[in-house]
């Protein structure tokens, strides 16, 4: 499935549906080059991203996983997955895929069907991998906890489905497993409002506040 990405507060979309005008050049090219460079990670290295990766299970524990069941128009919420190396080896390089912040349209005039339901403002600080989708946070010691937050606006009325994969490593090779041997996985499900928040500019004349109650 495809994301829109974003991150370091500087929009890079990876969605040829959702770019437009002057981003367009740019992110094609670099979409087109991560695609290429997929089996050996997008960098100038051309060293696999699997080359030291061991193979094998490794356990770990979802902590925590939140984001907000009701959601409003424009409105920004964070999107919360925390994890625990509960295991006595290192997880080589914990990561988590995001499946999906956009949805598919049946309209047959679209040149591209998926539209997003989220934009994602940020993603987890140091996160970025060349793999659509995924963030990694690196390796992961016995006991460690790792948090990965998304900052999101949403952009499309109507209920919506994230599910997410916690992974140890990038390539495959290494598997993350939780303790009953089950795969790591978890959906949100919830409803976007068609109202957008009311929004004033505090008195300070630069906070801007949001009254949530719609």
């Amino acid at each position: 499935m495809k994301l829109v990405h974003a991150s370091s507060g500087r929009l890079r979309w990876y969605l040829p549906g959702a770019v437009s005008g002057r981003n367009v050049h740019r992110a094609v090219p670099i979409a087109l080059a991560c695609a290429g460079l997929i089996a050996s990670g997008c960098g100038s290295s051309g060293e696999r991203q699997d080359k030291n990766e061991p193979e094998g299970n490794f356990k770990v524990e979802v902590v925590e996983a939140k984001f907000p069941d009701k959601q409003s128009l424009a409105k920004r919420s964070q999107m919360v997955i925390v994890v625990k190396n509960v295991d006595q080896k290192t997880i080589p390089n914990a990561a988590v895929t995001v499946h999906s912040f956009d949805q598919r349209s049946n309209d047959p005039n679209l040149a591209d069907p998926s539209r997003p339901l989220f934009v994602v403002n940020r993603g987890p600080r140091g996160g970025d991998t060349a793999y659509v989708g995924t963030w990694a946070l690196g390796p992961l010691k016995p006991g460690e906890v790792k948090s990965f937050r998304w900052d999101v606006t949403a952009v499309k009325a109507g209920p919506y489905k994230l599910t997410y994969k916690v992974n140890a490593g990038l390539a495959g090779k290494a598997k993350a497993v939780l303790a009953s041997g089950e795969k790591p996985t978890g959906e949100f499900v919830g409803e976007i409002s068609n109202k957008a928040p009311n929004a004033k500019v505090a008195d300070d004349g630069k906070t801007v506040v949001t009254d949530d109650s719609n």
